[in-house]
């Protein structure tokens, strides 16, 4: 009864994002990416704070991969408006990519505001094909809540062990599907529909560890845990990172 709950009242969510659906394959909704950079941003200051200590923990051995003369190397993917680089171990090496290239303003501001930080470039690519970036040339790959909105998680961690070199590591932190025995995991499959269009692409039933775990690193550090205080649908998280 509660799947057949579940699934009719996704149904009548996919009935009212029908006319974002038409936006979107008429071109229309190519507007809203020209502000989703603008929500991000703000949504960001906010969200940081949430996870201040997570992040912190998630990026404490970070310069452990450093090279034996303390360089570090780092890409990240979807980096956004740079809501990551405060974390950052000071002195690195950062490589920026996102697929939507109306970050770059915000992304400059938080530039500006990380002195500790090296900037390399800013590549408009998605994370499955990032062609310009060479094999086994970087230390760190990093990656927040952008598997939830990428066409093919594989094939991004594919991607993620060719650039990475030989002991280097991924570092991520997703949003990921609720327990189905939860009220969460109704909730998240009734609005997914909706959450897609207003996320730019979010998916928010995803069980991103199973990608991760048949991704091929030769050790998998990952843990499941609870955001504080963010919107219930997107609360279950995973963090950690793999070594290639």
């Amino acid at each position: 009864m509660k799947s057949l709950l579940m699934k009719l009242c996704r149904l009548l969510c996919l009935i009212l994002t029908l006319p974002l659906y038409l936006m979107e394959i008429t071109g229309m909704y190519g507007m809203y990416k020209r502000l989703f950079p603008l929500l991000a941003y703000n949504i960001t200051f906010s969200y940081n704070d949430k996870m201040h200590e997570t992040k912190r923990d998630l990026f404490r051995n970070v310069g452990t991969f450093a090279n034996s003369d303390g360089a570090l190397r780092l890409l990240e993917i979807g980096c956004g408006s740079g809501a990551n680089f405060k974390f950052y171990p000071c002195g690195c090496t950062v490589i920026c990519t996102d697929p939507n290239p109306h970050f770059e303003k915000y992304l400059q501001m938080s530039m500006d505001a990380n002195k500790h930080l090296t900037f390399d470039t800013f590549i408009v690519v998605s994370g499955e094909a990032m062609e310009e970036v060479e094999d086994e040339s970087v230390d760190v790959v990093v990656c927040t809540l952008v598997l939830c909105s990428v066409t093919n998680v594989q094939r991004v961690l594919q991607e993620v062990r060719r650039i990475l070199k030989t002991g280097g590591a991924f570092y991520f932190l997703e949003h990921v599907v609720s327990d189905p025995s939860s009220c969460t995991y109704f909730l998240q499959h009734v609005f997914e529909p909706l959450w897609y269009y207003l996320g730019d692409g979010c998916m928010i039933t995803r069980a991103t560890w199973k990608d991760l775990e048949a991704a091929g690193f030769s050790e998998l550090h990952l843990k499941h845990v609870e955001a504080p205080e963010v919107t219930r649908m997107i609360r279950p998280h995973i963090m950690g990172y793999s070594i290639k």
